[in-house]
């Protein structure tokens, strides 16, 4: 496609992605005893599946942040000792 449609493309896999992982744990269960089983499951496989993607897009990882906070913590002690000698 021309670059100026490029932009205003967009891809379906993240949905399909997500009605396959519906799919496989309906798959799993079987047969469902009411209605509201099927909503408890799909809305457990919406939380998790959103909680998965506000992890891959967060701005700094948690991991990021504490390893920053830990040097952070060891500078001070490093002046100390080059102050020392």
């Amino acid at each position: 496609f021309p670059s100026q449609h490029r932009v205003k493309l967009h891809s379906t896999n993240p949905l399909e992605r997500l009605n396959k992982e519906v799919k496989r744990r309906a798959d799993v269960v079987g047969i469902f005893p009411n209605e509201d089983s099927i909503v408890r499951l799909i809305g457990a496989v919406l939380l998790e599946q959103n909680d998965e993607w506000q992890l891959q897009h967060r701005y700094m990882q948690i991991e990021g942040m504490v390893e920053l906070d830990a040097s952070a913590e060891a500078s001070p002690s490093l002046i100390a000792e080059a102050d020392a000698a």
